[in-house]
């Protein structure tokens, strides 16, 4: 078991539940996920087992494509429909989609944010949420992702009791806080808003349409057919080079051999060592302390 499950994680689990429960359902214990969503969030969130919890870190750095509902006429203070009011402002009907598509465009290439002050972000060893609930006053730090695009998924603004509300589909880079986005969309706007629907339709190359959720796996699946279900270690690192080796070499990177620096370099750092049949034996990147060699940061070896 060998590979990566897009599984469609339901509303309602944490990612380590998630991790627990197919765990006990495929009877392993080599089981990763590739980065949180909140509970009250579903969409793809792909798991890694066996050989494939290596690059695991490797898949959570890829981009992530969220389907989110930006609500204006009050800001909350969770940023999402969760928490305590904190702001209103009624709504004005001048508002239309070209308003909208106009703020948006603002919003893309790189942008700061503020993480949420519910959010699991560590300030001196407590998460920020911690500090919220014990109404503790904390400085919070800023960090800086992409937007590679955003747009709105229609023209339709639903427009209800001097609120509106709109959606959106964000293409975006890992630690991009959804919640806050909106946030920020209302004030550009002119309003308080907040995040009232998010789901997260793909991550990396997986997509909601192949998504596995756990009535699939609960059906009878087990290590004997779920070839069918699982995807191969390729597919979560497709965002990196590739360097195919010849077959001949091939026991020099499970050995861990360091190379000489190939010209032309592969374009990202790191990147992975493919063999002929398209299997990842290794990522490997530019040596830190010797720039003319490659050195193997993860290696995997087959049966």
């Amino acid at each position: 078991m060998d590979g990566i499950l897009p599984l469609w994680k339901p509303t309602g689990m944490t990612s380590h539940d998630c991790v627990m429960k197919i765990r006990k359902l495929l009877h392993t214990k080599k089981v990763g996920h590739t980065g949180t969503l909140d509970p009250d969030v579903e969409g793809v969130l792909p798991i890694c087992l066996g050989m494939a919890t290596k690059i695991s870190s490797y898949v959570t750095e890829s981009e992530k494509v969220y389907e989110a509902t930006v609500k204006l006429g009050y800001s909350t203070e969770t940023e999402d429909n969760e928490g305590e009011v904190v702001e209103r402002k009624e709504v004005h009907d001048s508002l239309s989609a070209q308003n909208i598509q106009k703020v948006l465009q603002k919003f893309e290439g790189t942008i700061t944010q503020i993480p949420p002050l519910y959010s699991a972000v560590r300030v001196q060893g407590k998460r920020l949420y911690e500090y919220a609930r014990e109404g503790i006053p904390v400085e919070r730090p800023s960090r800086t992702v992409t937007i590679y695009n955003i747009e709105m998924i229609s023209d339709y603004i639903e427009k209800e009791d001097a609120t509106a509300s709109f959606r959106i589909r964000i293409t975006c880079s890992k630690g991009t806080y959804i919640r806050t986005l909106c946030v920020d969309i209302g004030k550009a706007l002119g309003y308080p808003a907040h995040m009232s629907h998010l789901v997260r339709t793909a991550s990396g190359s997986f997509e909601k349409e192949e998504a596995i959720t756990f009535e699939d796996l609960e059906k009878g699946i087990d290590e004997n057919n779920l070839d069918a279900y699982l995807k191969p270690m390729e597919r979560g690192v497709r965002h990196l080079s590739h360097l195919f080796i010849p077959p001949e070499d091939e026991k020099k990177v499970y050995h861990g051999t360091v190379f000489q620096k190939p010209d032309p370099l592969p374009e990202t750092n790191p990147f992975c060592m493919m063999n002929e049949k398209d299997q990842v034996l290794a990522i490997y990147q530019i040596h830190p302390e010797k720039p003319h060699l490659i050195k193997p940061v993860r290696v995997f070896q087959y049966e």
